[in-house]
């Protein structure tokens, strides 16, 4: 979901453009929000899943990423849609940081946890090639804001999956 968001977008590009009167200049923004904010809270992010625990901050980034989400497919002006793009950049960082750290918290055996990592960088490389096939589909039968509103059923998903099967242990301080 995280990975799939920096493609989709790319295709969608023109019709944002010209949907909500982009310029050039300001059109880079749509795609800068989110790489800036990912970049800066990355490190951030492990360390407060490290504080307040990994569990309750993959959830509050996906939760995060999931609102941003919607309001970049409710987005109706520029300053919406960058302002969103730059939430929803912080609620991937948080995600991504926390998830590398719970699958080595929950895989502790060496071919356990290489199996793990595995199948995430599978599931991550998937997700990038697959956003630019769903990006042109989902714009061109639908309209741009649904390149968004495809992460809000995933993320509903993974909240409840992961209130499921993701134990609960306290964070450091």
């Amino acid at each position: 979901m995280i990975v799939l968001d920096v493609t989709i977008v790319g295709v969608a590009l023109p019709s944002i453009k010209e949907d909500l009167g982009f310029s050039e200049a300001s059109l880079a923004w749509v795609v800068n929000a989110y790489l800036l904010t990912f970049g800066g809270f990355l490190l951030l992010g492990g360390r407060l899943g490290d504080l307040l625990g990994h569990r309750r901050l993959f959830l509050i980034g996906i939760g995060v990423f999931t609102l941003a989400s919607l309001a970049c497919g409710l987005a109706s002006s520029q300053e919406v849609l960058i302002v969103a793009r730059a939430i929803q950049g912080v609620g991937g960082a948080v995600v991504s940081a926390v998830a590398l750290s719970l699958m080595m918290t929950l895989f502790t055996e060496p071919a356990e946890r290489a199996k793990a990592m595995g199948i995430f960088g599978f599931v991550a490389s998937g997700g990038g090639s697959i956003g630019v096939l769903l990006g042109g589909v989902l714009t061109d039968s639908l309209s741009w804001q649904w390149i968004f509103l495809v992460n809000l059923p995933v993320g509903v998903a993974v909240v409840a999956l992961s209130l499921r099967l993701l134990p609960a242990a306290p964070g450091i301080g």
